[in-house]
């Protein structure tokens, strides 16, 4: 079992806490989300761990000294959205977990010997443009819907990928790299198009196991939701 960190973004949003330092190393309670996953991974006994870099790619270099990560950086990061930065380590994504470099992550909700994908979700009361997963009554997503609304279970940036589906995926990301035609889309709208060639199920979370801070008003709002849990 093995570990991609997707960390290349710019995270504009975030400025100026991003002005000299990548989303992944913004500080929650003092401590880089980035190093918050990689810990909560090596609780789990996954070691092998990856971190796609982009935007002030050399800030991450001491994490190779303090944890053994490995280190590979997107030099079109500014040019195309994640699909390509995935397209570079598509060959690690079978067995692996994929983490989204501005998840905190407050509880440690990783878990081992998985046999089938899956996406880690928390129900959101209220939103606005987000993936939101479609299941069955087994769990199994059957749809992702791209849109607004209420008591849905959204993407996390936290998920896992079996050997079977891991392929599957790194072979239809091989096919849209080749053929130029990427420019707009995320790696998980390779997902979303071929959702039914695939066995995915939900992971549901509590609603403060993680959290994605996507703008200086997201940190603030998590802070005090971490304040008030003391």
């Amino acid at each position: 079992m093995k570990a991609i960190i997707l960390a290349a973004g710019m995270g504009t949003r975030l400025r100026p806490l991003t002005s000299d330092t990548p989303k992944a190393l913004v500080k929650v309670n003092g401590k880089p989300m980035a190093e918050r996953q990689i810990e909560f991974l090596i609780e789990k006994g996954i070691e092998d761990i990856t971190i796609l870099t982009g935007y002030l790619h050399e800030k991450f270099d001491y994490l190779k000294e303090k944890y053994g990560v490995k280190l590979i950086h997107n030099d079109k990061y500014a040019e195309y959205n994640n699909i390509y930065t995935m397209y570079l380590v598509k060959d690690l994504l079978p067995g692996s977990y994929v983490l989204e470099g501005d998840v905190f992550m407050n509880n440690n909700v990783l878990e081992k010997n998985l046999d089938t994908s899956l996406y880690f979700s928390n129900l959101r009361e209220e939103f606005q443009n987000e993936w939101v997963l479609v299941m069955d009554e087994s769990g199994k997503v059957v749809d992702i819907e791209v849109r607004n609304g209420e008591n849905d279970y959204i993407m996390s940036g936290i998920s896992y990928w079996s050997d079977s589906d891991g392929k599957f995926i790194a072979n239809k990301l091989d096919e849209i790299i080749k053929s130029g035609d990427f420019k707009d889309l995320y790696w998980d709208d390779v997902v979303k198009l071929n959702i039914k060639e695939m066995n995915i199920h939900v992971r549901k979370m509590l609603p403060t196991d993680s959290f994605e801070i996507d703008s200086v008003e997201d940190l603030k709002k998590v802070e005090g939701i971490l304040v008030n849990e003391e």
